[in-house]
């Protein structure tokens, strides 16, 4: 699936980004959650996002910099996911793909529709080469399309494995489009053959009569835990959703959401993230409370109680609208939810090998420090960025509180306002 939306769909996810996975065993009732995220080069500094005059980039000119592309993940997490739970050879699973990358494939009106607009990275000599036709138009809707070199990497993603772009010779190229003005980045050879896809164990939390499932840190699934938590100190649930109060209400208790996520969700392995105090039932009550009879000011962050490091500064993060989502479920009730992206439209708009390199280090703060503060998701050498990623599974709640059967798994694109669709999706 990954490999054919690569290439249909390279707007929003594809080889070279990064993804959250979860898996939901049937068997067990376990929930696994794969992290795919992209990391940042051991080269990365706080100000690299920063101008000479130390102000941030304009965000076109960091998302379409070399340096806004991490180490991609998207195919490492898979392999890892294949390895616990795949059935079929991985090298028979980019047949379909190949093939019409080789022969070609009719172009959807949507990506005829990016491929032809005037945004930033469309405009860029790598997608020109992508989608120009001989007679220097580009492709349209319903025309065919052929990508020979996207054909070619995933060959050699059949053959050789799933770290193949983390190692030459595709990571050379990659590294050389990174390292290309203008603004070039510091993406090394070793910095690809370090990246390390990582399986971690779901977090898991009741809603209601469920059980809601999503990746931890630094997917943002906690907020929408938060967010699910807080909608329940309201009367929404006796609201349908033609009534403009469950809205506003669902916005109220959005706003909250965001402030806290946007102060202390960041990678876990850089910061400690209060993933319990977000949560926690006394605190959740309390922020609930401050849903008023109006819409007013933005809401401040909380101080969620229990261990944090530090009390972390205002983010400055800016995320674009794009990333795709998909639910496979098998004949056995074995689910994976995934959400993929390479960040903005076409990424950073620098292509290898047929596919568009992602820019999503353009998801950390541009600047590291506010007020004297530190900022929980600031650039650092190896740190994954905070993401809005946040596919999500839904299981029954047994009477002892443990997982049941499987009620629906979902996800959204969307960028920042991912958690908001998908609670939306929750909620209804």
């Amino acid at each position: 699936v990954q490999a054919t939306l690569g290439l249909v769909e390279p707007q929003s996810s594809g080889l070279g980004g990064g993804a959250f996975l979860l898996h939901y065993d049937v068997a067990t009732g376990k929930v696994t959650a794969y992290d795919g995220r992209e990391t940042a080069p051991a080269g990365a500094t706080p100000d690299m996002f920063l101008d000479a005059d130390g102000k941030p980039l304009p965000y076109a000119d960091a998302v379409t910099s070399g340096r806004s592309t991490g180490a991609p993940g998207v195919m490492a997490m898979l392999g890892l996911a294949h390895e616990r739970h795949g059935v079929l050879p991985w090298s028979s699973l980019f047949e379909t793909a190949t093939e019409a990358a080789d022969e070609g494939f009719v172009v959807p009106k949507r990506l005829a529709r990016f491929a032809n607009s005037d945004f930033r990275q469309a405009t860029l000599p790598d997608a020109r080469a992508l989608f120009g036709k001989a007679d220097g138009t580009t492709v349209q809707a319903g025309e065919s399309l052929r990508n020979p070199a996207y054909a070619a990497t995933l060959r050699t993603l059949s053959e050789h494995g799933p770290r193949a772009l983390l190692e030459p010779p595709v990571s050379g190229e990659i590294v050389a489009r990174t390292n290309a003005e203008p603004r070039p980045g510091t993406l090394t050879v070793a910095d690809l053959a370090a990246y390390r896809p990582l399986e971690k164990e779901a977090l898991c939390r009741p809603y209601r009569l469920y059980v809601v499932c999503v990746p931890p840190p630094p997917s943002s699934g906690v907020s929408l835990l938060q967010l699910l938590a807080i909608l329940e100190h309201t009367d929404i649930a006796e609201r349908g959703p033609a009534d403009p109060q469950a809205w506003f209400l669902f916005a109220e208790a959005s706003r909250i959401m965001y402030a806290d996520r946007d102060r202390y969700v960041a990678d876990p392995a850089f910061v400690t993230v209060p993933i319990e105090g977000l949560l926690d039932p006394a605190y959740v009550e309390g922020r609930a409370a401050l849903i008023g009879a109006r819409a007013g000011l933005a809401p401040a962050a909380g101080e969620p109680p229990g261990p944090v490091a530090a009390r972390f500064g205002e983010d400055a993060t800016v995320e674009a609208a794009g990333t795709s989502h998909f639910v496979v479920v098998d004949a056995r009730g074995n689910v994976a939810s995934m959400t993929t992206s390479v960040e903005s439209l076409f990424g950073s708009g620098r292509a290898v090998g047929g596919f568009f390199l992602n820019n999503q280090l353009t998801d950390f703060s541009f600047r590291a420090v506010e007020d004297g503060r530190p900022i929980a998701n600031a650039v650092a050498p190896g740190k994954r960025p905070r993401s809005s990623m946040a596919p999500t599974v839904v299981l029954q709640r047994q009477a002892d509180g443990s997982n049941g059967e499987l009620l629906m798994a979902t996800g959204s694109p969307g960028g920042a306002t991912i958690i908001q669709f998908v609670t939306k999706t929750v909620v209804g």
